[in-house]
């Protein structure tokens, strides 16, 4: 079987957290995790047994992940900005590099000193992106979109609990016409793999993942220009868009807000493999933070990448 890794850093189990007793060892699930290719099989080992409920639950569901399901999926949740965020099968895995974009978010959302601000998460997937912000900034108004309905059905029971409203549909087009003009943060985690690049993404994420939570259209940037068109009559005055790509798409990323009367700015995590697009709706520029970790960059980076480095990020795309 091919190698079973996760797309991001695996969550740590608590400590408080005592194994449930159970017909299958500790031994005997990280053995079975190891021969399947897991790559942190000791941690996966100790979530499984954590969660499960039974030793019928906890064995199948080592088999689940022994097949290759994602580990998010098999345990029903994934650990995101400090919090437990339910991920059902069939949506979209949040990824440990959009906590750079969270982070971008709330810094923007919080120099804008608004009591209540506007935040919208658009391709929310399972709201992951919206209950982080809501949790790290307190009071706000929150709305949350995807087209697809069973990342709708996720996202509100992680959304409706943070306060907000989720809506199903294209973009901004199930969106109250009430939010236009309103809005002080967007966030917009939208797919940005090459078409002919979705096919290199590890099996967990094309196989058990949406593919319209994944492919960008022929260069990746689809989705994005829609929303950068679309972007500028929903944002209040001083308002920001926050949106997910890879480095080498930056530049074209930065046309594209341009084009659309933006003032854009780039940031990103060499840790996380991350990178931001941010624009600002009129003539308002605000301090954007890149960061704590060594490998923070910021500013718009060359596009030119050797094949190795082009090969590398797009498996990291996503």
């Amino acid at each position: 079987m091919s190698t079973i890794q996760s797309p991001h850093s695996p969550p740590h189990p608590s400590p408080h957290s005592p194994p449930h007793p159970s017909a299958l060892s500790r031994s005997t699930v990280i053995t079975r995790l190891r021969a399947a290719g897991c790559v942190f099989a000791e941690d996966e080992a100790e979530l499984l047994i954590s969660t499960a409920r039974t030793p019928a639950e906890l064995a199948a569901m080592v088999e689940q992940r022994v097949i290759g399901l994602p580990l998010e999926h098999v345990l029903g949740w994934a650990e995101f900005a400090g919090l437990r965020v339910a991920v059902d099968p069939g949506v979209f895995v949040p990824r440990r590099r959009t906590e750079f974009l969270v982070g971008q978010a709330v810094g923007l959302a919080a120099a804008l000193g608004r009591p209540r601000p506007v935040v919208v998460d658009l391709c929310c997937g399972s709201g992951a992106v919206g209950a982080a912000l809501t949790a790290a900034l307190g009071r706000v108004e929150l709305h949350a979109a995807d087209i697809e309905p069973a990342a709708v059905r996720c996202a509100r029971r992680n959304i409706t609990a943070a306060g907000g409203e989720v809506y199903e549909g294209d973009l901004f087009g199930p969106l109250p016409a009430g939010l236009r003009g309103r809005i002080d943060v967007l966030v917009a985690n939208v797919p940005y793999v090459p078409t002919e690049e979705v096919g290199l993404l590890p099996p967990e994420a094309r196989e058990y993942e949406p593919l319209v939570a994944l492919d960008g259209g022929a260069d990746g940037l689809d989705v994005l220009r829609r929303v950068t068109a679309a972007a500028p009559e929903w944002l209040a005055p001083g308002g920001h868009l926050l949106v997910e790509t890879s480095e080498r798409q930056a530049p074209q990323a930065v046309e594209a807000f341009t084009r659309n009367g933006l003032i854009p700015q780039v940031a990103g995590d060499d840790e996380l493999y991350a990178t931001v697009v941010i624009g600002t709706r009129t003539g308002t520029r605000t301090g954007i933070s890149t960061g704590t970790g060594t490998g923070t960059r910021a500013g718009i980076r060359p596009a030119a990448h050797s094949e190795t480095a082009q090969s590398q990020e797009a498996g990291n795309t996503l």
